[in-house]
């Protein structure tokens, strides 16, 4: 799972960078990240939640 997500975040962050480079779109990375940054902490909290542990029993 964590190859595939791997993946998926390069391939999103190509796109973007390509789309911007050819003029498609017109957005600042950082003034994604800096409003966005949250998102980053809830989703790595989420995986953490969602990845399998230690089942001692």
């Amino acid at each position: 799972m964590k190859g595939n997500i791997a993946a998926i975040v390069l391939v999103v962050l190509g796109a973007f960078f390509l789309l911007t480079n050819l003029g498609i779109i017109d957005i600042s990375l950082r003034e994604v990240l800096r409003v966005w940054w949250p998102v980053a902490l809830i989703a790595l909290g989420v995986a953490l939640f969602l990845t399998p542990g230690d089942k001692r029993k």
